[in-house]
């Protein structure tokens, strides 16, 4: 897939995705490794890891994923068995479920959250 580079991480030894500024996939993202998007998805994405939506990052569609840190823009639900952060600049217009949410100050939610304590 263009675009889309899969690296060596040298800290935890451990692979992951990455979808460069500038790119934009039309379809739905399925990944076991953790993933950082500064791209554009229109499609849904499945993440086994964590992911992150840098700043410039958006996605249209919904998110299943481990963790997330969204910084960019979410226009769909997210799905986050773990941990969800959204930081400063996050702009979210969607529904949340997590077990576990940090906002920062001056971040955007529009939509419900729904929080559990089970896994």
């Amino acid at each position: 897939m263009m675009g889309i580079k899969q690296k060596e991480e040298n800290t935890n030894g451990g692979l992951h995705n990455t979808l460069a500024a500038g790119t934009t996939v039309k379809g739905d993202i399925v990944t076991e490794t953790d993933f950082r998007l500064d791209g554009k998805i229109e499609g849904d994405v499945s993440c086994s890891g964590k992911i992150v939506i840098g700043p410039k990052g958006n996605v249209t569609g919904n998110i299943v994923s481990t963790n997330a840190e969204i910084l960019g823009e979410v226009e769909g639900s997210i799905h986050v068995s773990a941990k969800l952060v959204l930081k400063a600049t996050a702009v979210i217009k969607g529904d949340i479920f997590a077990q576990t949410l940090e906002i920062e100050p001056n971040a955007r939610f529009n939509g419900v959250c729904k929080m559990s304590g089970e896994k």
